[in-house]
């Protein structure tokens, strides 16, 4: 064999294992697909369409699978090994206890998958008949109320001793634009332990107040405090300061509100600083209040929470079977 076609071997042999090498690289490097989607209750009636929580929901395909779970709002979210690739195709199994098991045939791709899921238990007539009533649902719950008695007045005089027409000589304090010898008056007010200081106004009652600055007016951050300065550049003068004194107190208030009821879903919202939700139902006639713990645990309901990004939090209740609203 010439020396020429050994080089050409040897050149195709590394052309191909760059080849290979690359390859292996670009699949390793590429990300993996999400497949998102929701479970929704089967019903001809869109508004009975509930999400469902807690199925299992798995993704098959010859070269691998994934598995996840739909949280409260029905939501769930797959990502496949690195192996699958869109345009694959791909059978996605959906599993909950209550409703009849569900396999969908479909491709891999950049789409929202919607399953809906049939129940296993389709309460008859005669079921809703005599089923236990749920009525005159409303909701309850607590949020922190502040407020304020008013425990009385502060006011106080100061004065700000000055000679006018004083060359300041850069020797400062000085009047603005440096020209005049100024004079810099300070008070502090203090509303006492638990109190605050609401409306605090300042002024001017006595002597030159066209030649004086308020330099500093702002109360301590806790508004306890009221700290003032006052810069004067001519002859003496009088300042007045006057603000309410209030007591904060702070209180637990009760709100109601009521909800809404799709089928046998019963739909409401708290806002973030709402504590202590409870369900106030009447179960065959007899009015009863069902606190709504952090298990969110009802006898009558299957209920779950979802917090939207201002905190505010979204309820549902799916009523169990052997009940009916009312």
């Amino acid at each position: 064999m010439s020396r020429r076609k050994t080089i050409a071997i040897w050149a195709a042999v590394i052309v191909a294992i760059l080849a290979t090498a690359s390859a292996v690289a670009l699949l390793s490097r590429r990300r993996p697909v999400t497949l998102k989607g929701a479970v929704l209750r089967q019903d001809a009636d869109p508004n009975r369409q509930l999400p469902l929580a807690d199925v299992q929901i798995t993704a098959v395909n010859a070269l691998g699978s994934a598995a996840s779970k739909s949280d409260s709002s029905g939501l769930f979210t797959l990502t496949l090994p690195k192996g699958l690739r869109r345009r694959q195709e791909v059978v996605l199994s959906f599993r909950h206890e209550d409703y009849r098991p569900l396999d969908v045939n479909d491709f891999i791709g950049d789409k929202i998958y919607i399953a809906r899921m049939v129940p296993l238990h389709q309460e008859t007539t005669a079921e809703t008949r005599t089923g236990s009533s749920v009525a005159n649902t409303r909701i309850r719950y607590s949020v922190k109320a502040t407020t304020e008695a008013n425990v009385g007045t502060a006011v106080r005089t100061f004065q700000i001793i000055n000679t006018g027409n004083t060359p300041c000589n850069n020797h400062p304090p000085c009047a603005p634009g440096g020209k005049w010898k100024a004079a810099i008056g300070t008070l502090s007010l203090d509303a006492g332990e638990g109190n605050e200081f609401r409306n605090a106004r300042v002024s001017c009652i006595a002597g030159p107040c066209p030649f004086t600055k308020i330099e500093q007016e702002n109360p301590a951050q806790d508004r306890r405090r009221f700290n003032i300065s006052v810069l004067n550049w001519s002859d003496t003068v009088t300042f007045l300061v006057e603000a309410e004194v209030v007591h904060p107190m702070t209180s637990d208030m009760v709100r109601e509100t009521y909800p809404v009821i799709f089928g046998r879903a019963l739909n409401f919202s708290l806002p973030a600083s709402a504590e202590g939700p409870s369900i106030e139902a009447e179960i065959q006639g007899d009015p009863i209040v069902f606190p709504l713990g952090p298990d969110l645990f009802l006898r009558w309901a299957d209920c779950h929470m979802v917090v939207d990004r201002d905190q505010s939090k979204n309820y549902r209740c799916e009523l169990k079977p052997g009940y009916q609203f009312h």
